[in-house]
């Protein structure tokens, strides 16, 4: 009988050992090597460093990234390996230089913003534009009360212009863009259109808090906002999400507890303390703290680039995105992770994390703004937004305005 006792205790230690063993190993405690690269074979590897070691060092402060990355690697290096970037023919041509000023007709033109949605308010203003020509672009029929464009936004023309009449100008920015049938002018996110208006301006959302912390979390890698649940989108989210650690603060996927939850964590965010916080203001102070922020667009077509992206690559951080697949021609050399190159969630996960511990191959997705190679960019931001105005006067005087032919 105490035998058969001392086996069977012998039996229950050796169970349990081995069970404490599998909780350990699954939990992360053991770390055992794996056998192949945590680079997925589906990236372009020249794209790295050449010091890239897979978890070699892990930082929380980005200037000590610089650093490293700056003795390492250095600016001069980055423009030689990027000197011979390709035009992005997505953008269009005349947005920015020298504009021939014989094709104007007008010398002022008046632009009347009529049917609008989220248009801001800070666009309203007299412009100094190319060739001496003067634009006013203003909501207000009193200051304007003869324009030579009246502009709809969401909202299309009612009628066909008469001889006489304002041009008629429509906007569509969305994915699905058209035109209304009704306009005389049309803009879009897209170059083939009769103007370009990109999201990659900072007019949009100057109001907001952009103090961006140097501190990058080593925790929690990655930053997912998105309260408008589209089932593809949040499942791609999802699909990546549960294989890094994140913190997701919109209605989807939310895993904080809130959805202005980030100034709990990020009181200085806070754009002012004595009024109730709004997502928005301090969206860009958030993610700053996050090495990597995802981006996904609402609807994958060609230069559907959006706010979403943009928003990232302003708050200091390396966008994961999905979406537009031409995103290369919006954007600065090596500036983020396109989701769309790897061979499946597993691969991206993994990358993620060994480029979270290896501060100069993370310093690498910063360059561009360190050594001032913008490559497209220069572009996408001169079409956006901000530039609009001028912009479309030109457009608008060289059709003669309301003395344009039908």
């Amino acid at each position: 009988m105490q035998f058969k006792l001392k086996s069977i205790n012998s039996l229950a230690i050796t169970m349990m050992l081995l069970f404490a063993l599998i909780i350990l190993f699954f939990s992360g405690f053991l770390d055992f090597p794996v056998a192949h690269s945590s680079i997925p074979s589906a990236f372009n590897k020249s794209l790295l460093p050449p010091k890239f070691k897979s978890g070699s060092d892990p930082f929380k402060d980005l200037f000590d990234a610089y650093n490293k990355w700056d003795s390492q690697v250095g600016c001069k290096n980055f423009r030689l390996k990027n000197q011979e970037l390709k035009n992005g023919s997505s953008l269009q041509e005349d947005v920015f230089g020298e504009l021939n000023c014989g094709v104007l007709k007008l010398n002022h033109v008046g632009v009347l913003v009529k049917g609008w949605t989220w248009l801001p308010d800070n666009l309203d203003n007299l412009y100094s534009c190319r060739c001496g020509l003067s634009c006013l672009w203003t909501k207000s029929g009193v200051l304007v009360d003869k324009p030579d464009a009246v502009l709809f936004e969401t909202t299309t023309p009612p009628l066909m212009r008469k001889t006489g009449d304002p041009l008629r100008v429509y906007m569509d920015l969305e994915a699905g863009r058209k035109r209304s049938g009704a306009d005389d002018i049309f803009i879009s996110y897209h170059a083939k259109d009769d103007v370009q208006a990109t999201y990659a301006g900072g007019l949009f959302h100057n109001n907001r808090n952009y103090q961006l912390s140097s501190s990058k979390n080593n925790d929690v890698l990655v930053y997912w906002s998105s309260s408008r649940c589209l089932p593809k989108r949040n499942q791609l989210a999802k699909s990546l999400l549960r294989l890094l650690p994140h913190h997701s603060f919109g209605k989807c996927l939310n895993n904080v507890g809130g959805r202005d939850m980030a100034l709990s964590l990020y009181p200085e965010c806070a754009k002012d303390p004595n009024t109730p916080p709004i997502w928005w203001d301090h969206l860009h102070c958030a993610m700053s703290h996050y090495k990597f922020v995802l981006s996904i667009e609402n609807t994958e077509t060609e230069s559907y680039v959006t706010e979403k992206l943009f928003y990232a690559l302003d708050s200091g951080a390396v966008p994961i995105y999905f979406g537009a697949p031409n995103v290369w021609d919006f954007v600065p050399p090596h500036s983020i992770i396109d989701g769309s190159k790897f061979g499946s969630m597993e691969e991206l996960a993994s990358y993620v994390k060994a480029l979270a511990n290896d501060p100069v191959a993370y310093a690498e997705y910063h360059a561009w703004r360190r050594c001032g190679v913008l490559g497209n960019y220069q572009k996408t931001r001169a079409a956006s937004l901000d530039t609009l105005p001028c912009r479309l006067c030109e457009a608008v005087s060289k059709r003669g305005g309301s003395n344009a032919k039908l």
